[in-house]
C-alpha cells in the first residue's frame, strides 16, 4: 500500500503520517502513497541556542517517535518545515498582526524553507534527513498584505504563506524542491522508504 505496491510487491499496512497537515496527506497520496494519519501531538517551543536546521531535525523525529509508541512494528513518518529569514525562524502565526509581521519581513527578500523528515521502522530505528529550498519574494505592497492575511490562509502556515495557494504570486522563483515548500519534500521521502525497502 505504499509506493511499493505499483510494482506488485506483497501489500503493505499504509504508511503512517504523524501529522494533520492536509498538504502533507495531498503530497503523499499524489505520490501514490496511502497513508493513515495520526497526528503527533508534542512541544514545538524552539531551544535555546538550538540551530534552525537542528530544531527541525528533532521536532520530525519527535513526532514520528511519539506515534511510533504507539503503533509497534509500523512504518511511521514525521515531519517539521520551517522557513527561515537571516537566522530567525518563522513558524505558524500566532495572530493577524503576526502574520502581516512575518510577510513583511519575506517581502522583497530571500529566505529558506527546511523540511526535516524523520520515517521510524518497525525495528524502532529512525532515519531523520532534511531539504531545503530557497524561496525569493518579490516586494509586498502593505495593501497585498493585509488583503492576503484577511483570507485566513496564512494562520496554520510556516512563515505565514502557502506558496500552493494565495502566496503563489508573491514568489519570483524557488530553487530546490517545490514540494519542500508546501511541506513535504516527496523526493527524500520516497528516497527514505526505498531504502527501508518499500520503495
Amino acid at each position: 500500500m505504499l509506493a511499493a505496491r505499483r510494482h506488485n510487491q506483497p501489500m503493505r499496512d499504509p504508511l503512517i503520517l504523524a501529522s494533520a497537515s492536509p498538504r502533507r496527506q495531498q503530497l503523499l497520496r499524489d505520490a501514490g502513497i496511502e497513508v493513515e494519519v495520526h497526528p503527533a501531538h508534542i512541544n514545538e517551543d524552539q531551544k535555546p541556542e538550538e540551530a534552525p536546521i537542528e530544531y527541525a531535525l528533532r521536532l520530525a523525529r519527535e513526532k514520528a517517535q511519539a506515534i511510533a509508541r504507539r503503533f509497534p512494528n509500523r512504518f511511521v513518518l514525521g515531519a517539521d518545515t520551517i522557513v527561515v529569514i537571516e537566522v530567525e525562524v518563522l513558524g505558524k502565526p500566532n495572530d493577524a498582526g503576526d502574520a502581516a509581521r512575518m510577510l513583511r519581513r519575506l517581502s522583497g527578500r530571500e529566505h529558506v524553507v527546511t523540511t526535516a523528515v524523520s520515517l521510524v521502522l518497525p525495528d524502532s530505528r529512525a532515519e531523520t534527513r532534511s531539504s531545503t529550498t530557497k524561496v525569493f519574494f518579490r516586494a509586498l505592497s502593505e495593501e497585498e498584505i493585509q488583503r492576503y492575511v484577511a483570507t485566513g490562509e496564512p494562520m496554520d502556515k510556516a512563515g505565514a504563506y502557502a506558496i500552493q495557494g494565495g502566496a503563489a504570486q508573491f514568489a519570483d522563483r524557488i530553487e530546490g524542491d517545490y514540494s519542500n515548500v508546501v511541506g513535504l519534500p516527496i523526493p527524500l521521502v520516497l528516497e527514505l522508504l526505498r531504502e527501508s525497502g518499500l520503495g
